[in-house]
């Protein structure tokens, strides 16, 4: 099992920054990927951003591509999402996201979420 705890949601102005910060704990020697996804109001919940636990790749949603930047710090088993230029529709509320092994298959666990409102 790993446990995931997200900080840094908030309010903003259009145009502002945040970062998000995603702490994992219990079996992160099994982590294989973290990342972010959200959900907005009324709308499905969407990809984000990913990154690779041991190599560092990343992959993110067009939506945010060079906006957003997610980082890792191994050693503190933490994931940020720095969020720059803000727009009103990057409000949703922000899951951290893990993929960790476990024996033979693969398990997919949730944060609880922090809102992120933008206003214009």
């Amino acid at each position: 099992q790993v446990q995931l705890v997200e900080s840094g949601g908030g309010l903003v102005q259009s145009g502002g920054s945040l970062r998000l910060s995603c702490a994992a704990s219990g079996r992160t020697f099994n982590i294989l990927t973290m990342g972010w996804y959200r959900q907005a109001p009324g709308k499905e919940r969407e990809f984000v951003a990913v990154i690779n636990w041991s190599g560092g790749s990343t992959n993110y949603a067009d939506s945010v591509k060079g906006r957003f930047t997610i980082s890792r710090d191994n050693p503190k088993n933490t994931v940020y999402l720095q969020m720059n230029s803000l727009k009103p529709e990057d409000t949703a509320i922000y899951y951290c996201n893990s993929a960790a092994r476990i024996e033979s298959s693969v398990g997919f666990y949730w944060g609880q979420g922090t809102q992120v409102t933008v206003s214009s």
